[in-house]
C-alpha cells in the first residue's frame, strides 16, 4: 500500500509539473490578464446585448467571470498559505472563463457565427496559455460541463444545436495545439540536456587548473617554512635581502591552507554540478542497500564547510534505516540541501541547520534550517529544473540542485517535499519506501 501511495504521489507530481511551470512564466503578467478579463466580460455584455444583439446573453455569468479574476489583482498581498494555492485558482478561473463559458454561450445561441468565432478564439488563447496535457484536460472538462449545464438549463434539447461542425474545427485546433506544445516541451528537454552537457564540459575543464593549484600549494608547503626561516636568518646576519613587512609574513603562514581549502571547495562544487548534470541516467543504475546514517556522515565529512558554517550544522541523535539507492547520489542530495540552507542563512543573517533521521512506517530524513524560508510564490516551483526567481526575495541558484534532488528521490522510489514559513524556516522532508 505504501508503494502505491508513493507511486501515485510521484505520478501526480509529474503530471502537474508542466502546469506549475507555465504558471511560473505567466505570473509576472497575471495582473494584465486579470484586468483584461475583468474589463472585457461586462464590456461584451453591452456589445452583444445592445450593439449587436444576440439570441442569448447573461450578465450574471459574465460578472462571475470578472469576479474570479479580481483576487488575482491583489495576489501579492495574499497570506503565505493562500499564495501556494494561486496556480490552482488560476487554472480554475481559466476553466470557467474559457472552455466552459464560451462553449455554454455557443450552445445557448444555437451555434451563431459570432459565437463560433468567439469560441475558437477562446481555444487559441488556451493553446497559448496551457501546456498540452492541461490544454486537453481543460478543453474536455470545460466543454463537458458546458454541455451538462446546457442540458439542465435550456428548454431546447441538445439536437436543437445544429452547428456540430464547430466540434470538428475546435477538436482539430486542440489536437494541433497539443502536438505543437508537446514538440515545444521536447525542444525544452533537449535544450536542458545541451545546457547540462555544456555545464559538464566546463566543469571538467576547471579541474585541471584546480589540480595544478593544489599541487603547487602542496609543493610550496614543503619548503615555505624553511624559506621563511632562511629569510629571518639572512636578516639577523645582515645579508642584503629585501625587507618583508611582518604582516605579510604572518599571512604567509596560513595562505597555503586557505588556497588548498578554496581549491577543495571548488572541486566539491564541480563534483556537485557534474553529478547533477548526470541525473538523467540515475534510473538506469542498479540500486543497492544503503545506510542513511552513513550517507549523512559522509556528506557532513566531505562538504567543504568553513569553520563558521560547520558550527551552524547539528545532527540530532536518532535512528538509522536502510534504503535501496545509490550512496553517491544520496550524498550529493544532502550537499544540495546543505548548500541551499547555508545560502538562506547567509541571506537572512540568522539561523542554523538541523538534520534528523526518523525510522518507522515511513522512513524519513529531515533537513531543516531556521534561516529566511522560501517565499510562497516561489514554493510551488522550487523543484522545477532551471526555475529561478529574479526578485529581491530570490532564494534559488541556477535551478538545478533541487530538481536533481527530486529526480534522485524519484529514482529511489521516494519523495521530497518542502514545508516552509517565509522569514522563519525551511524544512525538506525526504521520504523513503520501506521494505
Amino acid at each position: 500500500m505504501t508503494h502505491l501511495v508513493v507511486f501515485l504521489r510521484q505520478f501526480a507530481a509529474r503530471l502537474i509539473e508542466p502546469a506549475l511551470r507555465n504558471v511560473a512564466y505567466i505570473e509576472r503578467r497575471l495582473t494584465v490578464f486579470a484586468i483584461l478579463a475583468i474589463v472585457t466580460f461586462p464590456l461584451y455584455y453591452y456589445v452583444w446585448e445592445f450593439v449587436f444583439p444576440q439570441r442569448y446573453e447573461s450578465l450574471g455569468l459574465r460578472l462571475i467571470g470578472s469576479a474570479l479574476f479580481v483576487p488575482m489583482l491583489f495576489s501579492r498581498y495574499w497570506p503565505d498559505w493562500l499564495r501556494t494555492c494561486l496556480p490552482y485558482y488560476w487554472y480554475f478561473s481559466l476553466l470557467y472563463s474559457l472552455p466552459f463559458f464560451f462553449t455554454y454561450m455557443l450552445l445557448m445561441n444555437n451555434g451563431a457565427d459570432v459565437w463560433i468565432g468567439s469560441a475558437l478564439v477562446a481555444v487559441f488563447v488556451m493553446i497559448l496559455l496551457l501546456d498540452w496535457v492541461t490544454l486537453i484536460g481543460q478543453f474536455l472538462l470545460g466543454s463537458g460541463l458546458a454541455f451538462l449545464a446546457f442540458s439542465l438549463t435550456s428548454d431546447a434539447s441538445l439536437p436543437a444545436f445544429d452547428r456540430w461542425d464547430y466540434i470538428a474545427i475546435a477538436g482539430f485546433a486542440v489536437v494541433a495545439g497539443a502536438v505543437t506544445n508537446y514538440d515545444a516541451e521536447r525542444i525544452r528537454v533537449e535544450q536542458e540536456r545541451a545546457m547540462l552537457a555544456t555545464a559538464g564540459s566546463i566543469a571538467h575543464e576547471l579541474r585541471t587548473p584546480l589540480l595544478g593549484i593544489r599541487a603547487g600549494a602542496a609543493g610550496l608547503d614543503n619548503y615555505l617554512t624553511a624559506l621563511i626561516d632562511a629569510y629571518h636568518l639572512a636578516q639577523q646576519h645582515g645579508l642584503p635581502v629585501e625587507a618583508i613587512r611582518s604582516a605579510y609574513l604572518d599571512s604567509l603562514k596560513g595562505v597555503l591552507e586557505r588556497i588548498d581549502a578554496e581549491a577543495r571547495h571548488s572541486n566539491a562544487i564541480i563534483d556537485m554540478l557534474l553529478v547533477n548534470a548526470r541525473t538523467t541516467g540515475t534510473k538506469r543504475q542498479s540500486l543497492q542497500p544503503c545506510s542513511i546514517s552513513a550517507c549523512v556522515d559522509t556528506a557532513l565529512g566531505r562538504y567543504p564547510f568553513s569553520d563558521e558554517e560547520r558550527a551552524l550544522v547539528s545532527r540530532e541523535k536518532g535512528d538509522d534505516f536502510v534504503f535501496r539507492g545509490i550512496e553517491l547520489l544520496m550524498v550529493h542530495v544532502l550537499f544540495n540541501l546543505i548548500k541551499n540552507a547555508l545560502r538562506h542563512i547567509a541571506r537572512s543573517g540568522k539561523g542554523e541547520i538541523t538534520i534528523r533521521i526518523e525510522a518507522g512506517e515511513l522512513h524519513r530524513l529531515i533537513v531543516r534550517d531556521s534561516g529566511g524560508g522560501i517565499p510562497p510564490e516561489i514554493l510551488p516551483h522550487i523543484f522545477q529544473r532551471f526555475y529561478t526567481s529574479t526578485g529581491d526575495d530570490s532564494v534559488l541558484g541556477a535551478g538545478i540542485g533541487l530538481a536533481f534532488c527530486r529526480d534522485v528521490m524519484d529514482s529511489f522510489g521516494g519523495t521530497i517535499a518542502c514545508n516552509t514559513v517565509h522569514g522563519e524556516y525551511s524544512q525538506f522532508e525526504l521520504t523513503f519506501p520501506t521494505a
